[in-house]
């Protein structure tokens, strides 16, 4: 809960975009890799701080790293997780406006599996990025392949040390593109959707409502929905697509 002292500060500042204006950058720590979700996430937090007259500085580490730098003060924040990482991280304030969808899918070169929710993964050997909680509470107890990146976790699946590859979409899309990696299909339906959200830590509380309003209002122009259809775009014709033949 926002105090009240704090909220009149909030909307001093909101009324005066300037009012940081001089500060010193904001550290904003986020997954290791560069991929479209974090640029999407990025270009709309830069417009939105730029408008309270803050600048952003993204510092990219390893994900679990990333999470208890911004927890324990070391950095100003991250950039963007899923509701309730909170829980998870108390000193993290949750700003409430959405920055992209982030669609949990299953990557795979094999034609016998089927997916039918995180259950239906544990005969398999499962690679995904350290530190992205949602798939480590719901595979724990799998044979999890934790790594630093996607593209070194395609890379366990290329040499036969994992059979599977979890990742949002679009990330997983952008990393087989890059790298140039073939016959991977992307599973059917999706293990998870849900909206992913900036957080700030607890001693920047004052910025939460500015922001928010900020957000809000490149919400309502339509700004967050360009940039996400503008950064997704080179990756509309994904992998295909395919729910794996019955088993005989």
């Amino acid at each position: 809960m926002i105090s009240r002292r704090h909220a009149t500060l909030a909307l001093a500042c909101t009324a005066s975009p300037l009012g940081w204006a001089g500060e010193a950058p904001l550290r904003i720590s986020t997954l290791l890799e560069a991929d479209p979700s974090t640029l999407v996430a990025e270009r709309v937090l830069r417009e939105a701080y730029r408008q309270l007259g803050r600048e952003l500085q993204v510092l990219s580490m390893p994900g679990e790293r990333s999470l208890l730098s911004a927890n324990a003060g070391d950095t100003d924040g991250e950039l963007y997780r899923r509701a309730g990482i909170e829980r998870l991280y108390p000193h993290l304030m949750r700003v409430p406006v959405a920055l992209l969808q982030y669609e949990v899918v299953v990557f795979t070169r094999r034609t016998d599996v089927q997916v039918a929710g995180w259950q239906s993964l544990r005969p398999y050997r499962l690679g995904f990025v350290k530190g992205i909680k949602i798939i480590e509470e719901n595979t724990r107890g799998m044979e999890q392949e934790p790594v630093a990146t996607l593209q070194q976790a395609f890379i366990k699946m290329e040499l036969g040390r994992s059979d599977l590859v979890i990742s949002n979409r679009l990330s997983g899309v952008a990393s087989l593109r890059q790298h140039g990696l073939k016959g991977v299909r992307v599973l059917t339906p999706p293990l998870a959707s849900f909206p992913v959200f900036h957080y700030l830590h607890e001693r920047h509380q004052a910025l939460v409502q500015p922001l928010t309003e900020v957000l809000q209002s490149l919400e309502r122009s339509g700004f967050i929905q360009r940039v996400g259809e503008d950064v997704a775009a080179p990756y509309r014709e994904a992998p295909a697509s395919s729910k794996a033949p019955p088993k005989e």
